[in-house]
């Protein structure tokens, strides 16, 4: 029989990373690998720049806030319960906390492994606790590189989709 997994809200490793506070709520490694869930408290004016992963399907649940969201073919608000699904394909996305107030969403990747680009690149924190975003030298550009290569990732210019 197979086991049902039950987390509270306070299971899960948080982590800085991009501005914002992510926790991962349940990881590839508790799910066979098939999909992970990831908890992101993005703050004004944070969020990722322009990137693809060609081989997982994201998915993002606007739970409370707004982003704006841009793709290749332009950019929306997305307001409290919106929702955002990035097909397999590497269709190339990011997103951006332009309102005043914290924005909360839900991510989930299929299959799992991005939560684990997140642990790469990310520093351990506490709920609510929010660092600033790592000075991207020289050294962090070349470790970033590789994490891309390691997670089938590509990363783009911030201004790559306008």
């Amino acid at each position: 029989m197979k086991t049902i997994t039950i987390i509270s809200k306070n299971e899960g490793d948080r982590l800085a990373v991009a501005g914002g506070n992510y926790r991962i709520i349940i990881s590839g490694e508790r799910t066979g690998g098939s999909y992970a869930v990831i908890e992101m408290i993005v703050p004004p004016g944070g969020g990722p720049p322009p990137h693809a992963h060609p081989e997982t399907q994201e998915m993002f649940h606007v739970l409370e806030g707004e982003l704006e969201f841009k793709t290749e073919t332009g950019k929306q608000i997305v307001t409290q319960d919106g929702f955002i699904n990035i097909p397999f394909g590497g269709a190339v996305h990011c997103f951006k906390n332009t309102s005043k107030n914290y924005a909360r969403l839900l991510c989930t990747v299929v299959p799992a492994g991005l939560e684990n680009l997140f642990q790469e690149i990310g520093t351990p924190v506490k709920a609510g606790e929010f660092l600033p975003i790592p000075e991207l030298t020289e050294k962090r550009r070349e470790f970033l590189k590789e994490i891309d290569i390691k997670y089938g990732q590509r990363t783009y210019a911030p201004d790559y989709l306008g």
